[in-house]
């Protein structure tokens, strides 16, 4: 689509668009495939009815006017994403229908539009930037996890299974069905509770019935009975370790690579901190506020990635609002937070971007869904058609935009130490009177709830 913007008064701007021939002749055909599903016409089974006689019993104008009505908020969208607009209402349109489904045509739509902020000077900005220092019982909590990878199994005589054991049982459920010779690792954390619980304990010949509650709430008993009881042997940390447990020849040199990988982790996590950081203080220093339907598509995108997320853990959306404390108003408010903040960096990006005069080229696009579709295993020029066809070029084109500003802001804002920072944060200041907390969305995978 070609896409002609003009700046009106008062943060409204018109978008003039021409939409193709070929984007109206399928909008026609999709509204005509529609109209099949739902017109009653005698002599025909809904769904079976002829183009042509749709054509015939409702007339071109019915098409056209339920094909423009059905497609315009699409194209609309797409023209507002391609020209990085950011409308706050529903647009007014403004068209005459098509002479026909083989014609261009063309529209305008009237919005009201999120005001560009005044984006701070980030150079100004101080933004608070730790080294990577690997903690040593960091390094050695990885070495002795390696060290069990490899661990040697001795039976366990004259006590009692503890957490660490490795245990062979049988298990015969309420049915009869039975899983023989299992092996379970007591505190590995993949069992479920109960089980573990109840072999904590059990010595071998013993049989524990163990009733856990399914995730539709019954419950169901298993006879678990010790067969064997067996203990890790840990190798000494030494050279013949790190042969056998990596390509390295002693065990300084498998110490040196595991901390420098452990190096190359927190240096990233620490980089996406930093980057983070300054773009939520530029944010601030901006005064940059969002609100409007992205807001609120925004929030609903997160709530639906949230939703999935407890889905592939089996966590139900009680259970969720039981280990955060909320109630389901707080988390709705919680998530319209996050997204309005999200929604405010981006615009504080692209003001930046619009400062700097930082354009993407269709080769840096082309060649970003080059490298992540050979990667992936996929024919870079299917990807890339279908990515064009989708409307996701455009949308590709502005993620690199605001990465690349965020690149610049990175480079240029004044890094500081956490402890400086953290010193003056305390400093009281007029606005920290009143100044809101950040919320931050927790998910299953976060160390932590909010």
């Amino acid at each position: 689509m070609a896409v002609q913007v003009e700046e009106l008064a008062d943060n409204k701007v018109r978008l003039k668009v021409d939409v193709a021939r070929e984007d109206m002749r399928h909008a026609v055909e999709h509204a005509t495939s529609d109209l099949a599903g739902s017109v009653k016409i005698p002599g025909f089974r809904p769904g079976k009815v002829p183009a042509q006689v749709l054509r015939a019993r409702l007339g071109e104008e019915r098409l056209l006017t339920e094909a423009v009505e059905s497609h315009i908020g699409g194209w609309f969208w797409n023209a507002a994403a391609s020209t990085r607009i950011r409308p706050i209402a529903q647009p007014q349109y403004d068209y005459d229908l098509p002479s026909s489904d083989d014609d261009a045509w063309s529209f305008t739509a009237t919005v009201d539009v999120q005001p560009k902020p005044e984006v701070a000077d980030w150079s100004a900005l101080e933004v608070p930037y730790a080294e990577a220092e690997v903690p040593p019982e960091l390094l050695d909590r990885e070495v002795e996890l390696l060290r069990e990878s490899v661990a040697d199994l001795a039976p366990v005589e004259g006590r009692p299974a503890q957490t660490g054991d490795v245990v062979v049982v049988d298990a015969v459920e309420e049915s009869g069905e039975a899983q023989r010779d299992l092996v379970l690792e007591l505190g590995s954390g993949r069992l479920l509770e109960d089980v573990e619980r109840a072999l904590i304990g059990a010595s071998p010949g013993d049989t524990r019935a163990v009733e856990y509650t399914l995730p539709d709430g019954s419950s169901r008993t298993t006879q678990v009975t010790v067969k064997e009881i067996k203990e890790k042997v840990l190798p000494p940390a030494d050279d013949e370790f790190a042969r056998a447990a990596s390509e390295f020849d002693t065990y300084a040199e498998l110490q040196n690579e595991i901390e420098s990988s452990l190096r190359e982790q927190l240096e990233d996590e620490l980089d996406a901190a930093f980057r983070a950081e300054a773009v939520d203080r530029l944010v601030e220093a901006s005064n940059a506020t969002a609100s409007g339907p992205l807001v609120e598509a925004r929030s609903r995108e997160l709530l639906n990635q949230l939703g999935r997320s407890l889905d592939r853990r089996g966590i139900s959306a009680d259970l969720y609002l039981q280990l955060t404390g909320q109630t389901p108003e707080q988390l709705a408010e919680g998530v319209r937070a996050e997204a309005a903040q999200s929604v405010a960096r981006e615009l504080v990006l692209e003001a930046a971007a619009d400062k700097l005069g930082i354009e993407v080229s269709d080769d840096e696009v082309e060649e970003l869904i080059r490298e992540q579709a050979e990667a992936a295993g996929e024919d870079p020029a299917d990807v890339l058609s279908q990515l064009r066809e989708a409307g996701r070029f455009e949308t590709l084109r502005a993620d690199l935009r605001l990465k690349d500003t965020l690149d610049r802001i990175v480079s240029e804002v004044k890094r500081i130490s956490p402890d400086l920072a953290q010193a003056r944060d305390k400093l009281w200041t007029p606005d920290k009177e009143t100044a809101p907390t950040e919320t931050k969305l927790w998910t299953p995978a976060s160390k932590e709830p909010a």
